[in-house]
């Protein structure tokens, strides 16, 4: 009878109803039909699940998020790479990965390193005489590193939904996120060569200097954000609040690049996607807390375990699944329902809950370019004005790879494992 739950809430998503509507719906429904409990705790779980300050790290990141993807901090940072590798070949393309690398050092969202990186690389890549396809699959893949390399909103969320310490689980991705990041910017070393794409120019080292002393501010910004939180200085939901008071005043102050009436329109954009994750935090919690007192973790444990016997196998299995699954719905919400449901095999197979974070992360990444729910996707379709198809042929080589990036990581967990080991002794 328990296992119905999964299949009610699939027949209820393939209605059309928004996830976190489809999730509310079944929790009731199962705790009208299958238990005494009044169904005024649906309620009281729904606030339970968010009455955590620790979720406000993730309301204050996306409209830091925002705050700069209308403020000038990415075309800074921007200029200061194709400053330093002009003399390179492909180093346009480069530098593209390296912004989208330092930008997701700041904002903590994929979406928001698509557009604030390729909005304006994608064009200029293009006009620089690099292949079409290539410049749309490289931004629009390289962006989702947005949610890798801390701080990233989706490990926020699983370090919740795990009990694991947001810290950790933020040290965690780094390693990973270099590593990936060096996935992309080898691939774009190899086809710019192959192609002759891009212009070798010797390095005018005053335009370096210029370029520096304008994007010092932006450069700053991770010092201060992270090595706040790894300093001791601040929490981590102390530091998103660093975040957005440092971008207001860098953005409108120093760079002053925002208006004060452009400020309504970024918080309520972001009110409105603070909103959205809210409601699908406080309804995946409500499920999470119906599977555990009717002890389906558990089950779902003891039906795997009589079939896997080896960690890797389950891995290997966590990974098909959702990829598989990224093709139905939002990872990010599958993470919220599946995590507590994954905990007793992790425990299991002595499988490391941070590890296991970034492998999920990771996962989200690659759904973020996958069809129907790739989100990355439909931004690029919205800032290019181009065509769904167009976007995703020049994606598909970038999730091979990123599939590839994704086992390595997966059964080498000493990438994920050896900051948060060696900084948290």
């Amino acid at each position: 009878m328990n296992y119905l739950i999964f299949l009610a809430f699939f027949v209820v998503l393939i209605t059309g109803a928004p996830i976190a509507v489809a999730l509310a719906i079944t929790t009731l429904l199962f705790i009208v039909l299958t238990t005494n409990i009044s169904a005024q705790v649906l309620v009281q779980q729904m606030y339970s699940a968010i009455d955590t300050s620790l979720l406000l790290s993730v309301i204050f990141f996306i409209l830091a998020g925002n705050i700069m993807t209308a403020g000038d901090i990415s075309n800074r940072l921007i200029r200061i790479g194709n400053a330093l590798l002009g003399n390179v070949r492909g180093g346009l393309a480069i530098s593209s990965v390296l912004a989208c690398m330092f930008f997701a050092a700041i904002s903590g969202s994929s979406p928001a390193t698509v557009v604030a990186v390729g909005s304006i690389m994608i064009p200029a890549l293009i006009k620089a005489g690099y292949g079409k396809h290539f410049s749309i699959g490289l931004l629009t893949s390289a962006g989702s590193m947005g949610i890798l390399i801390p701080p990233s909103i989706p490990m926020i969320i699983y370090a919740l939904v795990m009990s694991e310490s947001v810290t950790k689980q933020f040290m965690a991705g780094f390693v990973p996120g270099i590593v990936l990041g060096s996935c992309f910017v080898l691939y774009a070393i190899v086809a710019c060569r192959g192609k002759e794409w891009g212009r070798r120019e010797q390095t005018n080292w005053k335009e370096v200097k210029a370029a520096l002393k304008e994007g010092c501010w932006g450069l700053s910004l991770p010092f201060i954000i992270l090595g706040g939180i790894y300093g001791g200085f601040f929490t981590p939901t102390e530091a998103s609040a660093v975040a957005v008071v440092a971008a207001l005043i860098i953005e409108r102050f120093i760079h002053k690049k925002i208006k004060i009436r452009q400020l309504k329109s970024v918080f309520l954009n972001s009110a409105m996607t603070s909103a959205s994750i809210l409601f699908i935090i406080s309804a995946a919690g409500t499920m999470s807390w119906y599977m555990g007192i009717e002890q389906i973790p558990n089950a779902v444990a003891e039906a795997i375990g009589g079939v896997i016997q080896h960690p890797w196998v389950f891995l290997l299995t966590v990974n098909g699944f959702l990829l598989i699954l990224g093709c139905f719905m939002d990872l990010v919400s599958a993470m919220l329902i599946l995590g507590p449901i994954f905990l007793p095999m992790l425990n299991k197979f002595n499988i490391d809950p941070i590890h296991f974070g970034i492998i999920m992360v990771l996962n989200i990444e690659i759904g973020f370019l996958t069809p129907p729910f790739g989100i990355n996707l439909f931004v690029s379709c919205g800032i290019l004005k181009e065509q769904f198809a167009e976007v995703m042929r020049g994606v598909m080589p970038y999730v091979i790879l990123m599939f590839a990036c994704l086992q390595l990581i997966t059964y080498v967990p000493w990438l994920s494992t050896v900051l948060p080991a060696l900084l948290m002794k």
